[in-house]
């Protein structure tokens, strides 16, 4: 970024900083919606938003042009206006008639872009992992606190109904006194290859792209959805599709403090490509009170477990083990299992279709509340999952176990895992100490 530009983009920021909300929205007002990353996660949003009545697009934000173009194009179809197109979210975040910012960017981007729309007045739709590191999901919880912002994470099993269920039924002991969850990410993944670096297609603003990440000549294997695969922008697939099941895993163990201690093994197997993050990982985790947490991510071919069927060649799912029996759950329903001979006495489906819709209106009911306790996957909740992820990851990459220290917010004698608490942020894409 030539250095005109990054003065620009610095006086954005401050000038968003200072961009008060709306007035408070009635009950029967429409809650306008901007939404940042345009790629196929933000087409997803651009499609939920125009199916809840009383949410309305009014702008659109991304670093490449003609993805912004199609956006605004599918917008005008769909909905009948006519959003308006930013390049700089900052931008977007000056603009008085946005009411809430829906985050679809890669998961470097979103600590920085929740903190500074919710600075400048904004509530946040953010996409999970809530942040690419445990530092950045602190601050997310600090910023939505002093700005009294809501900041809804996508964690969208929150708000499924069968889901809710299956946990109700856990924390009131359906299968007893549960000691271990697993979570099981086994989604395939075929190698993405290699490709040289190449010149920055016409349109995109790679700089912007990278944000905090470190500056890396263009090579569209770290464009588009790739970028999950490498430690500068994403965290491998635990902190991908994983995040879902970790959250699920913790939320039937009833858990709301991070565990005393992990244990992560894996790497990138069989394949010889330039991805960075293990395409098989297995990781353990124990809390101070003895209860077992086991994450499992295999890309590669694999068969099931639990009983379960996978779908589309993958097994996404959760299994509880308690002390009168176990439960399996996945996106198409649970079962309960009981006693010695292990009797199947619950077997239920999901109520409806509707994955991640109920979940972005009951962001958007939070946001005319302004209770943040009526969202379903509060920031609190979405910076949990996502730190435990992280401890995955850390582990993994340390290659040892690791022990935390909650008083202390870092890990017991290991500098090496403590310095990927955060990250060395490329000005000006900072993440505030100070919110």
């Amino acid at each position: 970024m030539q250095d005109s530009t990054r003065r620009t983009f610095i006086k954005a920021g401050a000038a968003a900083i200072a961009t008060q909300a709306r007035p408070i929205l009635g009950a029967n007002d429409r809650v306008n919606i901007g939404v940042a990353g345009l790629g196929g996660r933000g087409n997803n949003h651009m499609d939920f938003y125009m199916k809840v009545p009383d949410a309305r697009i009014v702008a659109l934000c991304d670093v490449n042009q003609p993805a912004l173009e199609r956006g605004q194009a599918k917008v005008k179809r769909g909905a009948g206006n006519d959003p308006k197109g930013f390049a700089d979210f900052h931008k977007m975040l000056e603009d008085k008639d946005v009411d809430a910012v829906s985050l679809a960017t890669p998961n470097h981007w979103h600590a920085l872009g929740a903190i500074w729309a919710m600075q400048a007045g904004k509530d946040v739709y953010c996409e999970k992992p809530a942040s690419h590191n445990i530092f950045e999901g602190n601050q997310m919880v600090a910023a939505a606190r002093k700005y009294g912002r809501m900041c809804q994470i996508g964690s969208q099993s929150r708000s499924m109904a069968h889901k809710m269920r299956a946990v109700q039924l856990l924390n009131e002991g359906v299968i007893g006194k549960v000691y271990m969850a697993k979570g099981l990410c086994y989604k395939r993944r075929k190698s993405i290859g290699r490709k040289p670096d190449e010149p920055t297609p016409l349109g995109l603003n790679w700089d912007l792209f990278l944000g905090p990440a470190p500056m890396r000549p263009f090579n569209e294997l770290r464009f588009r959805y790739n970028w999950h695969w490498f430690w500068d922008t994403g965290n491998g697939d635990i902190g991908n599709q994983g995040v879902h099941e970790m959250d699920l895993m913790t939320w039937g163990l009833g858990k709301t403090t991070l565990p005393k201690t992990v244990f992560s093994t894996g790497g990138k197997l069989v394949y010889d490509d330039d991805q960075e993050t293990p395409n098989t990982q297995f990781t353990s985790f124990e809390w101070a009170d003895g209860t077992i947490g086991q994450f499992e991510v295999r890309g590669l071919l694999t068969g099931t477990e639990g009983g379960m069927v996978k779908r589309g060649g993958n097994l996404v799912a959760n299994l509880y083990y308690g002390s009168d029996g176990w439960m399996s759950l996945d996106g198409n329903g649970f079962q309960v299992y009981k006693g010695e001979k292990d009797e199947k006495v619950m077997d239920e489906g999901r109520a409806n279709n509707d994955d991640t819709i109920p979940h972005v209106q009951n962001f958007v009911n939070a946001v005319k509340s302004r209770k943040h306790q009526d969202l379903n996957a509060e920031i609190e909740i979405g910076a949990r999952a996502a730190a435990i992820c992280h401890f995955a990851n850390i582990s993994y990459r340390v290659g040892k176990k690791l022990t935390w220290d909650e008083k202390a917010q870092k890990f017991v004698n290991d500098n090496d895992a403590n310095k990927m608490i955060s990250r060395d942020y490329r000005k000006p894409y900072v993440v505030p100490e100070k919110v």
